[in-house]
């Protein structure tokens, strides 16, 4: 009976198991109100989400508390992204969340979410349109606005790292209603330039001023752009539809720069040994070819040039008689082959040849006639047939049978009458 009944613990976990196999509950967005918000000691955020009828648990654990750019507060209206599962201990089902959004912004937010699974889908962020980014660039195009951190953080930072890198500015709009199409303008207007790589971005800031990063038409014109563009935009923890397009996403516009140049200092590291390397090559080949060159002036060619050629020519005297040597074996074995055709064919008169093979065909002739069957007939002997089979042996016949007896001049039928030895 006690087989029927479950244990707390049993039951629990088959319900968690349930939630966490659930797909709709993987990824689930809610919008509420905060409540009950306590920051915890060790970072994480615990509170609920709340509506005019219901209430429901909410964790956000310090990994992705920390990228939030504000702080939550009670009873601050938000839009929540996360998984929905059981917490064991208490049986209690809770939200994971994975980001909060304040509820003023909710609207781009899902506008953001909405494009980036469009041109997600459409291919604009694989991998395998992704342009590489030069080594050593010669000239780099700056797409962002002409005063501000941003822009002055880039030029520095290149002038320091490689000063030689020529920079060229495209000032435009990075926030307000008209930003987006400036951005698009000045991305087709660098591409007019012969440039290496093209860093478009701007400084940090709130999500809404950077939402021009998250316009299609900004995407499509990285994305169709022939020089390689690094993503710039705001701090580390900002994403904008723009870096998942860019070949390249810095986490800074310091970073940017830093990714699009490299260090002079490393280079001139590198270049100092390669100079070492390529010095010890040289030394090494010059040393080999002169040890080449000792052991030519060594040798008896250059030393004895008269020896070199004696040998030469008695090698030449050694191979000309062997020629004739062979030359001379050659017309003996033809001409002994020539005396062995002409005594085949002329030794013997057309008479001779006629008796001889006369000869030989009578020999031949008596050896088939031994051979013949019908000679044996001759001497008396006879061949019997029963049925067109040769009789060879008396057992074979009963009486009555017809049988032929070949001769030599005839055949006879006969009966027979007794059979028996």
């Amino acid at each position: 009976m006690n087989d029927k009944y479950l244990s707390v613990t049993a039951l629990t976990r088959y319900l968690k198991y349930k939630f966490d196999s659930d797909a709709n509950l993987r990824r689930v967005y809610l919008k509420g109100e905060i409540s009950n918000f306590k920051s915890h000691t060790t970072g994480h955020f615990y509170f609920s989400i709340k509506d005019e009828n219901s209430k429901i648990n909410a964790i956000m654990f310090k990994t992705n508390a920390s990228k939030l750019k504000f702080m939550p507060t009670e009873g601050m209206k938000v839009f929540v992204v996360g998984t929905i599962s059981i917490y064991e201990a208490t049986g209690n089902y809770q939200i994971y969340v994975e980001n909060l959004i304040e509820d003023g912004i909710g609207n781009l937010y899902v506008a953001f979410e909405k494009l980036k699974k469009k041109l997600e889908t459409e291919g604009l962020f694989d991998t395998k349109h992704k342009k590489p980014i030069p080594k050593i660039p010669e000239k780099i195009g700056i797409v962002t606005a002409p005063t501000g951190a941003a822009v002055r953080d880039i030029i520095s930072t290149i002038k320091r790292r490689f000063p030689i890198c020529e920079t060229y500015l495209f000032p435009c709009l990075v926030q307000g209603e008209n930003a987006a199409f400036d951005i698009v303008k000045k991305i087709k207007q660098a591409n007019l330039h012969n440039l290496d790589v093209l860093i478009v971005g701007r400084g940090g800031g709130a999500f809404e001023d950077m939402n021009c990063f998250n316009d299609e038409a900004v995407a499509r014109a990285i994305f169709a752009s022939k020089i390689p563009i690094i993503s710039a935009v705001g701090h580390e923890i900002d994403y904008t539809i723009a870096d998942f397009v860019a070949d390249l996403r810095a986490p800074t516009p310091t970073g940017a720069a830093e990714l699009a140049v490299p260090n002079i200092v490393d280079l001139k590291h590198i270049f100092h040994q390669y100079r070492i390397r390529l010095n010890e090559s040289v030394m090494k080949t010059i040393k080999l070819q002169k040890l080449y060159l000792e052991s030519y002036k060594s040798s008896f060619v250059i030393k004895s040039p008269k020896l070199l050629y004696e040998n030469k020519k008695q090698k030449l005297d050694i191979t000309y008689d062997k020629l004739l040597h062979a030359i001379h074996q050659l017309l003996l074995k033809k001409k002994h082959e020539f005396q062995n055709l002409k005594n085949r064919y002329t030794l013997y008169t057309p008479k001779q040849l006629y008796e001889s093979h006369q000869k030989n065909l009578k020999i031949m002739i008596e050896k088939l006639e031994l051979l013949n069957p019908l000679s044996v007939l001759k001497r008396g002997y006879t061949l019997t047939y029963h049925k067109d089979t040769l009789v060879r042996s008396a057992s074979l016949l009963k009486k009555g049978d017809t049988i032929n007896i070949k001769m030599q001049d005839g055949e006879i039928k006969a009966i027979v009458d007794v059979v028996g030895g």
